[in-house]
Protein backbone atom coordinates (compact mmCIF):
# COMPACT_ATOMS: atom_id res chain seq x y z
CA UNK A 1 0.00 0.00 0.00
CA UNK A 2 1.32 3.30 -0.62
CA UNK A 3 1.51 6.15 1.41
CA UNK A 4 0.27 8.68 -0.88
CA UNK A 5 -2.85 9.93 -2.98
CA UNK A 6 -1.80 9.65 -6.65
CA UNK A 7 -3.50 8.92 -9.29
CA UNK A 8 -2.02 5.95 -11.57
CA UNK A 9 -1.33 6.57 -15.36
CA UNK A 10 -3.95 5.16 -18.00
CA UNK A 11 -2.51 3.59 -20.27
CA UNK A 12 -3.61 5.45 -23.24
CA UNK A 13 -2.93 8.60 -20.88
CA UNK A 14 0.27 10.62 -21.85
CA UNK A 15 1.95 12.27 -19.47
CA UNK A 16 4.86 14.36 -20.41
CA UNK A 17 7.04 17.71 -19.38
CA UNK A 18 7.31 20.78 -21.45
CA UNK A 19 5.37 18.92 -24.24
CA UNK A 20 1.61 18.62 -25.50
CA UNK A 21 0.72 15.09 -26.63
CA UNK A 22 -0.57 14.37 -30.08
CA UNK A 23 -4.38 12.79 -30.13
CA UNK A 24 -7.98 13.62 -29.02
CA UNK A 25 -8.27 17.14 -27.07
CA UNK A 26 -7.89 15.15 -23.44
CA UNK A 27 -5.08 16.80 -22.24
CA UNK A 28 -4.99 19.15 -19.64
CA UNK A 29 -1.75 21.16 -19.16
CA UNK A 30 0.24 23.41 -16.73
CA UNK A 31 0.89 26.61 -18.50
CA UNK A 32 4.50 26.22 -18.97
CA UNK A 33 6.29 29.74 -18.18
CA UNK A 34 8.08 31.03 -21.22
CA UNK A 35 11.73 31.39 -21.68
CA UNK A 36 13.27 34.60 -21.60
CA UNK A 37 15.38 35.38 -25.00
CA UNK A 38 15.20 37.32 -28.34
CA UNK A 39 11.47 38.36 -28.66
CA UNK A 40 8.58 35.86 -27.18
CA UNK A 41 11.20 32.91 -28.18
CA UNK A 42 11.37 30.04 -25.87
CA UNK A 43 14.67 28.88 -24.93
CA UNK A 44 13.08 26.20 -22.20
CA UNK A 45 10.12 25.82 -19.61
CA UNK A 46 9.20 25.02 -16.24
CA UNK A 47 6.13 22.85 -17.27
CA UNK A 48 4.18 20.05 -15.64
CA UNK A 49 1.53 18.37 -17.89
CA UNK A 50 -1.63 17.17 -16.55
CA UNK A 51 -4.58 14.98 -17.05
CA UNK A 52 -8.40 15.72 -16.48
CA UNK A 53 -9.31 13.16 -14.04
CA UNK A 54 -11.37 11.21 -16.42
CA UNK A 55 -8.65 10.63 -18.45
CA UNK A 56 -6.90 8.60 -15.27
CA UNK A 57 -9.86 7.23 -13.76
CA UNK A 58 -9.58 3.34 -15.10
CA UNK A 59 -6.28 3.51 -13.91
CA UNK A 60 -7.00 3.41 -10.18
CA UNK A 61 -6.38 6.32 -7.78
CA UNK A 62 -4.72 5.24 -4.25
CA UNK A 63 -5.57 7.30 -1.22
CA UNK A 64 -4.32 5.48 1.44
CA UNK A 65 -3.83 6.91 5.18
CA UNK A 66 -2.47 6.01 8.58
CA UNK A 67 -1.97 8.01 12.00
CA UNK A 68 0.97 9.32 12.94
CA UNK A 69 4.16 6.64 13.50
CA UNK A 70 3.85 7.95 17.39
CA UNK A 71 0.15 7.33 17.28
CA UNK A 72 -0.88 10.84 18.44
CA UNK A 73 -4.28 12.05 16.86
CA UNK A 74 -3.95 14.59 14.38
CA UNK A 75 -4.65 17.97 14.96
CA UNK A 76 -6.94 19.84 12.86
CA UNK A 77 -4.96 23.08 10.92
CA UNK A 78 -6.21 26.45 10.86
CA UNK A 79 -5.06 29.61 8.77
CA UNK A 80 -3.51 32.76 10.08
CA UNK A 81 -4.23 34.21 6.07
CA UNK A 82 -8.01 35.29 7.18
CA UNK A 83 -10.22 35.92 4.11
CA UNK A 84 -10.57 40.20 3.86
CA UNK A 85 -13.69 41.38 5.87
CA UNK A 86 -13.74 44.25 3.61
CA UNK A 87 -14.10 44.62 0.15
CA UNK A 88 -11.32 46.03 -2.05
CA UNK A 89 -13.68 47.09 -4.94
CA UNK A 90 -17.48 48.37 -4.57
CA UNK A 91 -19.23 47.57 -7.38
CA UNK A 92 -22.39 49.45 -8.57
CA UNK A 93 -23.44 46.94 -10.33
CA UNK A 94 -22.45 43.58 -10.25
CA UNK A 95 -23.87 42.54 -13.28
CA UNK A 96 -21.58 44.97 -15.17
CA UNK A 97 -18.30 45.04 -12.78
CA UNK A 98 -15.63 48.19 -12.94
CA UNK A 99 -12.62 46.03 -14.21
CA UNK A 100 -10.61 48.80 -14.38
CA UNK A 101 -10.73 49.57 -10.66
CA UNK A 102 -10.56 45.64 -9.96
CA UNK A 103 -7.07 46.07 -11.78
CA UNK A 104 -5.87 49.01 -10.54
CA UNK A 105 -6.55 47.51 -7.14
CA UNK A 106 -4.99 43.70 -7.12
CA UNK A 107 -2.41 44.35 -10.00
CA UNK A 108 0.44 46.11 -7.51
CA UNK A 109 0.28 42.33 -5.57
CA UNK A 110 0.86 40.09 -8.21
CA UNK A 111 4.15 39.39 -9.40
CA UNK A 112 6.28 38.15 -11.87
CA UNK A 113 8.69 35.67 -11.18
CA UNK A 114 11.77 34.75 -12.85
CA UNK A 115 13.91 31.46 -12.39
CA UNK A 116 17.73 30.26 -13.78
CA UNK A 117 18.86 27.04 -12.82
CA UNK A 118 20.53 24.69 -14.18
CA UNK A 119 17.45 22.54 -15.82
CA UNK A 120 16.87 25.60 -17.79
CA UNK A 121 15.35 29.34 -17.37
CA UNK A 122 11.86 30.31 -17.29
CA UNK A 123 9.15 32.69 -15.82
CA UNK A 124 6.01 32.41 -14.01
CA UNK A 125 3.66 34.28 -11.81
CA UNK A 126 2.78 35.61 -7.83
CA UNK A 127 0.62 37.01 -5.96
CA UNK A 128 2.03 38.51 -2.74
CA UNK A 129 -0.20 37.69 0.23
CA UNK A 130 1.20 39.82 3.35
CA UNK A 131 3.43 42.28 4.04
CA UNK A 132 6.40 40.66 5.00
CA UNK A 133 7.00 39.72 1.46
CA UNK A 134 5.42 36.28 1.16
CA UNK A 135 4.89 35.56 -2.59
CA UNK A 136 2.56 32.71 -3.22
CA UNK A 137 3.07 30.57 -6.37
CA UNK A 138 2.81 27.08 -8.25
CA UNK A 139 4.97 24.70 -7.32
CA UNK A 140 6.05 23.46 -10.29
CA UNK A 141 7.04 27.45 -11.11
CA UNK A 142 9.35 27.67 -8.13
CA UNK A 143 11.29 24.45 -8.25
CA UNK A 144 10.88 23.64 -11.97
CA UNK A 145 14.60 24.54 -12.85
CA UNK A 146 16.44 22.04 -9.94
CA UNK A 147 17.17 23.06 -6.13
CA UNK A 148 20.01 25.78 -7.26
CA UNK A 149 17.90 27.82 -9.21
CA UNK A 150 18.12 31.66 -8.68
CA UNK A 151 14.82 33.43 -8.22
CA UNK A 152 13.92 36.73 -8.52
CA UNK A 153 10.25 38.79 -8.35
CA UNK A 154 9.67 41.93 -9.89
CA UNK A 155 6.37 43.83 -8.41
CA UNK A 156 4.47 45.56 -10.75
CA UNK A 157 6.47 48.91 -10.11
CA UNK A 158 9.17 47.51 -12.05
CA UNK A 159 11.51 47.00 -9.35
CA UNK A 160 13.19 43.54 -8.72
CA UNK A 161 14.06 41.43 -6.06
CA UNK A 162 15.83 38.31 -4.96
CA UNK A 163 13.76 35.52 -3.81
CA UNK A 164 14.04 32.64 -2.11
CA UNK A 165 11.80 29.53 -1.39
CA UNK A 166 10.31 28.88 1.98
CA UNK A 167 8.42 26.08 1.05
CA UNK A 168 6.95 24.10 -1.46
CA UNK A 169 4.11 21.74 -1.51
CA UNK A 170 4.44 18.90 -4.58
CA UNK A 171 1.03 17.76 -3.16
CA UNK A 172 -0.94 20.74 -4.30
CA UNK A 173 1.59 22.09 -6.76
CA UNK A 174 1.56 25.01 -4.63
CA UNK A 175 5.00 27.39 -3.17
CA UNK A 176 5.63 30.02 -1.34
CA UNK A 177 8.70 32.53 -1.53
CA UNK A 178 10.01 35.10 0.61
CA UNK A 179 11.46 38.33 -0.88
CA UNK A 180 14.73 39.39 0.22
CA UNK A 181 14.72 42.61 1.98
CA UNK A 182 11.49 43.39 0.57
CA UNK A 183 9.85 47.40 0.54
CA UNK A 184 7.86 49.18 2.96
CA UNK A 185 5.36 49.49 0.31
CA UNK A 186 3.92 46.06 -0.42
CA UNK A 187 0.80 45.90 -1.00
CA UNK A 188 -0.78 42.63 -0.79
CA UNK A 189 -4.20 40.79 -2.47
CA UNK A 190 -6.76 40.43 -0.34
CA UNK A 191 -7.98 36.54 0.40
CA UNK A 192 -11.27 35.95 -0.47
CA UNK A 193 -13.41 32.42 -0.02
CA UNK A 194 -13.42 30.03 -2.83
CA UNK A 195 -16.32 28.37 -1.32
CA UNK A 196 -18.69 31.76 -1.54
CA UNK A 197 -18.34 31.26 -5.37
CA UNK A 198 -20.85 29.95 -7.81
CA UNK A 199 -21.12 28.76 -11.30
CA UNK A 200 -21.38 32.34 -13.75
CA UNK A 201 -19.79 34.94 -11.03
CA UNK A 202 -17.40 37.33 -12.75
CA UNK A 203 -13.76 37.08 -12.76
CA UNK A 204 -10.64 38.18 -13.30
CA UNK A 205 -7.08 36.47 -14.29
CA UNK A 206 -4.09 38.67 -13.65
CA UNK A 207 -0.48 37.75 -14.35
CA UNK A 208 2.67 37.24 -16.73
CA UNK A 209 1.36 35.35 -19.47
CA UNK A 210 4.30 34.70 -22.26
CA UNK A 211 6.21 37.51 -19.93
CA UNK A 212 4.21 40.15 -20.36
CA UNK A 213 3.75 41.03 -16.98
CA UNK A 214 0.41 42.63 -15.71
CA UNK A 215 -1.64 40.93 -18.06
CA UNK A 216 -5.52 40.94 -17.00
CA UNK A 217 -7.86 38.46 -18.80
CA UNK A 218 -11.70 38.20 -17.86
CA UNK A 219 -14.16 35.71 -17.61
CA UNK A 220 -16.40 33.68 -15.41
CA UNK A 221 -16.79 30.63 -13.19
CA UNK A 222 -17.03 27.94 -15.43
CA UNK A 223 -17.78 25.01 -13.02
CA UNK A 224 -16.19 24.26 -9.14
CA UNK A 225 -14.94 21.31 -7.68
CA UNK A 226 -13.49 19.97 -10.64
CA UNK A 227 -11.09 17.32 -10.26
CA UNK A 228 -7.71 18.18 -12.33
CA UNK A 229 -4.64 16.56 -12.09
CA UNK A 230 -0.96 17.76 -12.68
CA UNK A 231 1.58 15.09 -13.52
CA UNK A 232 4.68 14.81 -11.81
CA UNK A 233 5.61 17.85 -9.79
CA UNK A 234 9.30 18.71 -9.20
CA UNK A 235 10.12 17.22 -5.66
CA UNK A 236 7.76 15.07 -5.12
CA UNK A 237 8.67 11.74 -4.36
CA UNK A 238 7.89 8.89 -6.73
CA UNK A 239 7.18 11.02 -9.11
CA UNK A 240 3.63 11.58 -7.81
CA UNK A 241 1.00 13.61 -8.87
CA UNK A 242 -0.80 16.58 -7.73
CA UNK A 243 -4.59 16.34 -7.40
CA UNK A 244 -7.06 19.39 -7.39
CA UNK A 245 -10.54 20.30 -6.77
CA UNK A 246 -9.81 22.88 -8.98
CA UNK A 247 -12.36 26.27 -9.84
CA UNK A 248 -12.64 26.36 -13.70
CA UNK A 249 -12.51 29.49 -15.30
CA UNK A 250 -12.89 31.02 -18.87
CA UNK A 251 -10.62 33.38 -17.83
CA UNK A 252 -7.83 32.82 -20.53
CA UNK A 253 -5.36 31.63 -18.85
CA UNK A 254 -1.46 31.05 -21.01
CA UNK A 255 2.03 29.99 -20.54
CA UNK A 256 3.79 31.94 -17.76
CA UNK A 257 0.05 32.84 -15.97
CA UNK A 258 0.84 29.68 -13.48
CA UNK A 259 1.13 31.19 -10.05
CA UNK A 260 -0.74 33.94 -11.12
CA UNK A 261 -4.03 35.40 -9.34
CA UNK A 262 -7.87 34.84 -10.23
CA UNK A 263 -10.34 37.75 -8.45
CA UNK A 264 -13.07 38.16 -8.06
CA UNK A 265 -15.55 41.17 -9.13
CA UNK A 266 -14.53 42.74 -5.55
CA UNK A 267 -11.07 42.12 -6.32
CA UNK A 268 -10.52 39.41 -3.53
CA UNK A 269 -8.40 36.38 -4.37
CA UNK A 270 -10.45 33.41 -5.10
CA UNK A 271 -7.76 30.89 -6.81
CA UNK A 272 -4.07 30.87 -8.03
CA UNK A 273 -4.08 29.71 -11.71
CA UNK A 274 -2.24 26.68 -12.47
CA UNK A 275 -3.09 24.86 -15.21
CA UNK A 276 -4.91 24.85 -19.06
CA UNK A 277 -6.61 22.51 -21.01
CA UNK A 278 -4.61 22.07 -24.30
CA UNK A 279 -5.84 20.35 -27.49
CA UNK A 280 -2.85 18.49 -28.33
CA UNK A 281 -0.57 18.31 -30.55
CA UNK A 282 1.73 20.64 -29.74
CA UNK A 283 -0.69 23.53 -29.64
CA UNK A 284 -0.49 25.49 -26.30
CA UNK A 285 -2.52 28.54 -25.21
CA UNK A 286 -5.82 28.91 -23.87
CA UNK A 287 -9.26 27.70 -25.38
CA UNK A 288 -11.68 28.92 -22.97
CA UNK A 289 -10.74 26.29 -20.33
CA UNK A 290 -8.62 27.28 -17.71
CA UNK A 291 -8.12 25.91 -13.97
CA UNK A 292 -7.39 27.22 -10.69
CA UNK A 293 -6.62 26.07 -7.20
CA UNK A 294 -9.37 27.24 -4.41
CA UNK A 295 -8.01 30.21 -2.58
CA UNK A 296 -9.25 27.86 0.49
CA UNK A 297 -6.66 25.11 -0.28
CA UNK A 298 -4.34 27.82 -0.99
CA UNK A 299 -4.79 29.85 2.65
CA UNK A 300 -4.56 26.49 4.17
CA UNK A 301 -0.95 25.31 2.80
CA UNK A 302 0.49 28.63 2.29
CA UNK A 303 -0.10 29.21 5.99
CA UNK A 304 1.61 25.84 7.05
CA UNK A 305 4.79 26.46 4.55
CA UNK A 306 5.33 30.16 5.98
CA UNK A 307 5.34 28.37 9.62
CA UNK A 308 7.06 24.86 9.13
CA UNK A 309 8.41 25.02 5.16
CA UNK A 310 6.32 21.96 4.45
CA UNK A 311 2.26 20.90 4.63
CA UNK A 312 0.35 18.21 6.29
CA UNK A 313 -2.18 16.49 4.29
CA UNK A 314 -5.46 14.57 5.21
CA UNK A 315 -5.43 10.89 4.45
CA UNK A 316 -8.79 8.52 4.38
CA UNK A 317 -7.18 5.34 4.17
CA UNK A 318 -8.77 3.68 1.20
CA UNK A 319 -7.86 2.82 -2.61
CA UNK A 320 -10.90 3.63 -5.00
CA UNK A 321 -11.91 3.18 -8.41
CA UNK A 322 -14.58 4.65 -10.39
CA UNK A 323 -17.78 2.89 -9.83
CA UNK A 324 -21.70 2.93 -10.02
CA UNK A 325 -24.48 2.43 -7.23
CA UNK A 326 -28.06 1.57 -8.00
CA UNK A 327 -30.08 3.48 -6.06
CA UNK A 328 -33.38 2.92 -6.60
CA UNK A 329 -34.40 2.94 -10.05
CA UNK A 330 -31.18 5.02 -10.82
CA UNK A 331 -27.89 4.60 -11.62
CA UNK A 332 -24.88 6.47 -10.14
CA UNK A 333 -21.55 7.34 -10.52
CA UNK A 334 -19.14 7.66 -7.63
CA UNK A 335 -15.49 6.12 -6.22
CA UNK A 336 -16.12 2.49 -5.50
CA UNK A 337 -13.89 1.15 -2.60
CA UNK A 338 -12.14 -1.67 -3.04
CA UNK A 339 -9.55 -1.80 0.23
CA UNK A 340 -9.67 0.00 2.79
CA UNK A 341 -6.70 0.38 5.12
CA UNK A 342 -6.56 -1.12 8.72
CA UNK A 343 -6.58 1.06 11.24
CA UNK A 344 -6.89 4.27 9.38
CA UNK A 345 -9.77 6.62 9.01
CA UNK A 346 -12.10 4.92 6.56
CA UNK A 347 -11.89 2.05 8.70
CA UNK A 348 -12.86 3.65 12.07
CA UNK A 349 -15.54 5.88 10.46
CA UNK A 350 -17.13 2.29 9.07
CA UNK A 351 -15.91 2.62 5.36
CA UNK A 352 -16.01 -1.07 3.46
CA UNK A 353 -14.73 -2.64 0.34
CA UNK A 354 -17.90 -2.33 -1.93
CA UNK A 355 -19.37 0.75 -0.92
CA UNK A 356 -19.45 3.90 -3.97
CA UNK A 357 -18.89 6.64 -2.36
CA UNK A 358 -20.96 9.28 -3.70
CA UNK A 359 -20.41 12.89 -2.11
CA UNK A 360 -18.27 14.19 0.09
CA UNK A 361 -20.57 17.05 2.54
CA UNK A 362 -22.89 18.05 -0.01
CA UNK A 363 -20.39 18.20 -2.98
CA UNK A 364 -21.10 15.01 -5.46
CA UNK A 365 -18.30 12.46 -5.87
CA UNK A 366 -18.62 11.03 -9.87
CA UNK A 367 -15.12 9.37 -9.52
CA UNK A 368 -12.05 8.29 -7.76
CA UNK A 369 -10.04 11.04 -9.12
CA UNK A 370 -13.26 13.61 -7.47
CA UNK A 371 -12.99 11.64 -3.66
CA UNK A 372 -9.09 11.92 -3.89
CA UNK A 373 -9.41 15.75 -4.58
CA UNK A 374 -12.00 16.15 -2.07
CA UNK A 375 -9.84 14.78 0.75
CA UNK A 376 -6.84 16.62 -0.06
CA UNK A 377 -8.66 19.83 0.01
CA UNK A 378 -9.46 19.28 3.74
CA UNK A 379 -7.24 19.83 6.75
CA UNK A 380 -5.73 17.41 8.57
CA UNK A 381 -8.48 16.38 11.44
CA UNK A 382 -11.26 17.91 9.83
CA UNK A 383 -14.61 15.68 10.26
CA UNK A 384 -16.48 14.86 7.14
CA UNK A 385 -19.85 13.13 6.04
CA UNK A 386 -19.21 10.34 3.18
CA UNK A 387 -22.80 9.50 1.75
CA UNK A 388 -22.43 5.81 0.20
CA UNK A 389 -24.22 3.27 -1.42
CA UNK A 390 -24.34 0.02 0.19
CA UNK A 391 -26.37 -3.13 -0.95
CA UNK A 392 -29.07 -0.33 -2.76
CA UNK A 393 -29.04 1.73 0.10
CA UNK A 394 -27.94 5.38 0.65
CA UNK A 395 -26.21 5.90 4.21
CA UNK A 396 -24.19 8.40 5.81
CA UNK A 397 -20.84 8.40 7.33
CA UNK A 398 -19.14 10.42 9.73
CA UNK A 399 -14.95 10.23 9.51
CA UNK A 400 -12.34 11.97 11.20
CA UNK A 401 -9.11 12.45 8.72
CA UNK A 402 -6.02 11.23 9.64
CA UNK A 403 -3.06 12.62 8.35
CA UNK A 404 0.03 10.87 6.00
CA UNK A 405 2.56 8.99 7.31
CA UNK A 406 5.54 10.48 8.62
CA UNK A 407 3.91 14.10 8.39
CA UNK A 408 3.92 14.13 12.33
Amino acid sequence: MRDDTSPLPHPDATQTHGTYPAGPPSPVAAPPPPRRGHGLRRVGELSAVALLAAALASGGTYAATTLADDGSPATRQTSTLPASSTLPVSQAQQSAPDWQAVARTVAPGVVSITVEGAQGEGQGSGVVIDDRGHVLTNNHVASGSGGDARLSVTLASGDTYAATVTGTDPSTDLAVLTITDPPEDLTPVQLGASDSLSVGDPVMAIGNPLGLSGTVTTGIVSALDRPVTTGEQPGQAGGEAAVTNAVQTSAAINPGNSGGALVDAAGRLVGINSSIASLGGGRSGSIGIGFAIPVDTARMIADQLIAHGKAQHAFLGVTPKDGTATLGSARRSGAEIIQVTEGSAAAKGGLRAGDVVVAVGDAPVSSAEALVAHVRALPVGSTVELTVARGGDERTLRVTLDRRPQEG
